[in-house]
């Protein structure tokens, strides 16, 4: 599942588009780097000015407008209220420390409310939308307010390295929303590397990746023995090999499923390698994280390379070989979009989009995986097979090759069918 259109100049439209497409509310993939590729977009697809624009509204019309606007206004005073008793409900969470997130009272919520739509002329699936936009904004209310956060839980003194990067930035954020004390150092800090690691209880490293290992071999040796070492790396065996060489003390590898942009925390997911475990530290790295809304993944090293080399690497590569083979065509992308299918919109949204960012970071991403050569040389020879097949007219070829991906999808496919296709619908609602 994407969110599809994200780019137009504004954060709050953005915000709205993301949220109205895929699973209501689902913005786990904004990130944001640079508004101007989809607004260049909007620019060259925009229909023409309708000519009656100019036309004076009828009164009639104006009137019913007017109504409209009242019973707006009455929507926000009633969802202004609605958020009074969401900080109440917060409160009462964390004194009894029941979790944010109660799916069997949200499943009640939503039948209840788009039964009452019957009749009302306004769709079930509109209904649904508005409410799960509510919860989804409930549930982040309430972690900002810390529901979630234990009353007992230990705090402590982070120190958190490359904190002016933008996970660093991000980091820094959530330690301290939970209540813990960052000590943020940079390249531009007077707080050195060294200094913030021995006096700090946790040291997370929060570097580009090239950079991650030397990083580690300063952090490791001046660390208190009882503190503990992460990172935010995406990926792990080499960072958590690092980090168990140089310091002896508790190690946990994590990697967050989700970029520094994004707009809200409740049910994304981070990664977790406990590679040593000394003083209850994964205790209270599960429960820092849970309080904040993250669902942790627990696995080990060399399985989150070998499935992010899909997530990630698979990903990224056939974007980049999408956007050369385009330029390399010289095809103009204005003429494309005059031909665009919902689709091709789709695809070339998320392409544009990906050059719109830093290739260092897609870079030390891909290479940076230790199974990069595996993958990238199994999408040559699977690109190659459906050239051969297309460019020699073996039809049979095609269909048995069709088949065999259509076998692996198994149940998956019908579902991202269906999926795909509301994305698509609603798309197309949009232009």
């Amino acid at each position: 599942m994407v969110a599809i259109l994200r780019g137009i100049p504004c954060k709050t439209c953005v915000r709205d588009t993301v949220n109205w497409l895929g699973n209501p509310g689902d913005s786990r993939l904004v990130t944001l780097p640079d508004c101007r590729v989809i607004a260049h977009h909007v620019a060259m697809t925009a229909p023409p000015p309708d000519d009656r624009t100019d036309q004076p509204v009828p009164p009639a019309l104006q009137a019913l407008r007017d109504r409209i606007d009242e019973v707006d206004l009455q929507l926000v005073d009633l969802l202004g209220a609605r958020a009074k008793l969401i900080t109440e409900v917060a409160a009462v969470k964390r004194d009894t420390g029941v979790p944010i997130k109660d799916p069997a009272r949200e499943a009640s919520l939503l039948a209840s409310r788009t039964a009452r739509a019957v009749g009302t002329g306004v769709s079930a699936d509109t209904v649904e939308g508005l409410f799960r936009l509510l919860l989804r904004a409930s549930r982040d209310r309430q972690a900002g307010l810390r529901a979630a956060v234990p009353t007992d839980l230990r705090l402590c003194t982070v120190a958190v390295i490359g904190a002016h990067g933008g996970m660093g930035r991000l980091w820094t954020s959530l330690l301290e929303t939970v209540g813990h004390t960052v000590l943020p150092v940079d390249l531009d800090t007077d707080l050195s590397i060294t200094d913030a690691a021995a006096r700090a209880d946790v040291v997370l490293v929060a570097v580009p990746i090239d950079s991650t290992e030397s990083v580690i071999a300063q952090v490791g040796p001046v660390m208190r023995p009882d503190a503990l070492l992460t990172d935010i790396t995406s990926v792990k065996v080499a960072p958590v090999t690092a980090m168990c060489e140089h310091f002896g003390g508790a190690v946990i590898g994590t990697h967050p499923l989700f970029g520094p942009s994004v707009r809200s925390l409740q049910n994304q997911r981070i990664a977790m390698v406990t590679a040593r475990d000394a003083n209850n530290w994964s205790d209270w790295l599960h429960t820092t994280y849970a309080a904040l809304g993250l669902t942790l993944l627990q696995t080990n090293a060399d399985s989150h390379d070998r499935i992010m080399a899909v997530v990630q690497v698979l990903t990224h590569h056939a974007t980049e070989v999408m956007g050369r083979t385009m330029q390399a065509m010289g095809v103009s992308v204005q003429d494309t979009l005059e031909f665009t299918s919902p689709v091709y919109r789709m695809e070339l949204l998320m392409t544009a989009r990906h050059f719109a960012q830093d290739p260092d970071l897609y870079r030390a991403i891909e290479a940076g995986n230790p199974n990069c050569t595996a993958v990238t040389e199994a999408f040559r020879r699977s690109a190659e097979e459906f050239s051969t097949a297309l460019t020699v007219g073996d039809a049979e070829r095609f269909r048995a090759m069709f088949g065999e991906v259509t076998a692996f999808f198994g149940d998956f496919a019908p579902g991202a069918l269906a999926q795909s296709s509301a994305l698509i619908e609603r798309l197309v609602e949009m232009e």
